[in-house]
């Protein structure tokens, strides 16, 4: 099951005030991968690398991407360019910590359209945690998906925890093919 209910509310409650509503809380999707390669080279894979290992045909706007961005800043863009010249943001950079963690807003509805509205963005994190010189961890955790409402989050999650594996293995695929070139 992909949800987690909240405490009930109490259910005695002061005369004159509703009891407070029982929310719901959508479980994170959890992948990891491990590459063979130091974190500081996958973490630049990762992001300035993403356009050698994003899927040009995975994305949300006009057509097939032409190029994947993530600006290597708090506040920074993560945005795809399409034919055309037409830019889509997927999100947000929230953090950018080289070489160990990279969390970024994932501004799109359930219906795989763009959506600027940040209180309803899920949220997607990726640490990098070294085995080794040239061994990474690479931890995913995509969260927050209750912002979205049910319905729409339960379905962002499934979409999402079948997707995630296989942008894995494309990111795992440019790491090795580099070594440590970022």
């Amino acid at each position: 099951m992909s949800r987690e209910s909240a405490p009930p509310a109490s259910a005695s409650a002061p005369a004159g005030r509703e009891a407070a509503p029982r929310s719901i809380r959508i479980a994170p999707v959890r992948k990891s991968i491990v590459v063979e390669t130091g974190a500081a080279h996958a973490f630049a894979v990762f992001t300035a690398g993403i356009d050698r290992w994003w899927p040009h045909d995975k994305g949300i706007g006009p057509g097939p991407i032409a190029c994947s961005v993530i600006e290597p800043f708090v506040g920074g863009r993560w945005y795809t360019r399409h034919a055309g010249g037409s830019e889509v943001t997927v999100g947000h950079v929230r953090v950018w910590e080289p070489g160990v963690r990279l969390v970024v807003g994932w501004e799109i509805s359930a219906q795989w359209k763009p959506d600027a509205r940040v209180e309803l963005a899920s949220e997607v994190e990726v640490r990098f945690i070294a085995e080794g010189p040239a061994r990474t961890r690479v931890e995913l955790e995509h969260r927050d998906f209750e912002r979205m409402g049910t319905a729409d989050g339960e379905s962002m999650r499934g979409h999402v925890d079948g997707g995630w594996p296989g942008m894995l293995e494309c990111f795992a695929r440019e790491a090795a093919r580099n070594g440590s070139a970022p």
